[in-house]
């Protein structure tokens, strides 16, 4: 039997990379899923691409609006019929050193990365906890556990989001709703091979595995946690990354 045969999954910036990967590997295991995203043309042809409404539904969301995301919540019970699953992935990158970095690309990152994992967890807790039971996965970063350089705005975020997972997995075990993080490291995406060429070099050689990993990677390990392969598993934070910063 499928992983996830007859769950129902939301998944935010599930247009492409990661979060496309996790709802296409979802489906596979059975699950139908509801596709958060700002862009109603990207996240439409997505569904298409995943098997069109039999299996799939777009729903334009910007995760800092909490009233938007609860239209997207409340779409997989209304399309769906429950909300089995949810995956904050939707993020926004605003490189500078601290020195360039303008408030507002600072307080732009916070709010997407941040504000939009809280109001994703906090509104989907909302109808498991009702439900009796779910799985919210919350997408980290290793930046969020070491650092990176330029980064002090999606750092900050990232890390805050193990923190929040954290303390969001103590509110509601007891409910059976379980929430944990995977901090993904240098995955392959349109957005990391823009990269200019030294950068990923300088990053791939921090790798031990020696290469970079792929969307599907990580969807991978978001099954184990949306299944109950993981089921005495909450609050955990559980890093794809070749084995960089061990």
């Amino acid at each position: 039997m499928a992983l996830l045969e007859g769950k129902t999954a939301v998944v935010t910036g599930g247009a492409q990379g990661i979060g496309f990967a996790i709802a296409e590997r979802f489906i596979a295991e059975g699950a139908r899923v509801v596709l958060g995203d700002l862009d109603p043309e990207a996240t439409e042809a997505a569904v298409q691409k995943l098997g069109g409404a039999d299996v799939a539904r777009a729903v334009t969301c910007d995760v800092t609006s909490a009233a938007d995301v609860e239209a997207l919540v409340n779409a997989a019970v209304t399309e769906f019929g429950a909300l089995d699953v949810m995956i904050n992935n939707a993020g926004i990158t605003r490189d500078a050193t601290m020195r360039k970095m303008t408030e507002d690309q600072f307080d732009q990152v916070i709010a997407v990365h941040l504000k939009g994992t809280w109001n994703g967890t906090r509104l989907a807790a909302g109808i498991m906890r009702e439900a009796g039971g779910g799985a919210i996965i919350n997408i980290s970063s290793i930046s969020g556990k070491v650092g990176l350089m330029g980064q002090t705005n999606y750092s900050a975020a990232k890390a805050g989001i193990v923190g929040m997972t954290k303390a969001a997995a103590k509110e509601v075990a007891h409910l059976g709703v379980r929430i944990n993080a995977i901090q993904p490291g240098l995955i392959r995406s349109a957005m990391t091979e823009a990269m200019p060429q030294r950068i990923w070099d300088a990053k791939l050689a921090e790798v031990p595995m020696g290469r970079a990993g792929e969307p599907g990677e990580i969807a991978s390990v978001a099954v184990f946690l949306a299944s109950d392969l993981s089921s005495y598993m909450t609050g955990t934070v559980l890093e794809v990354t070749g084995g960089r910063y061990m």
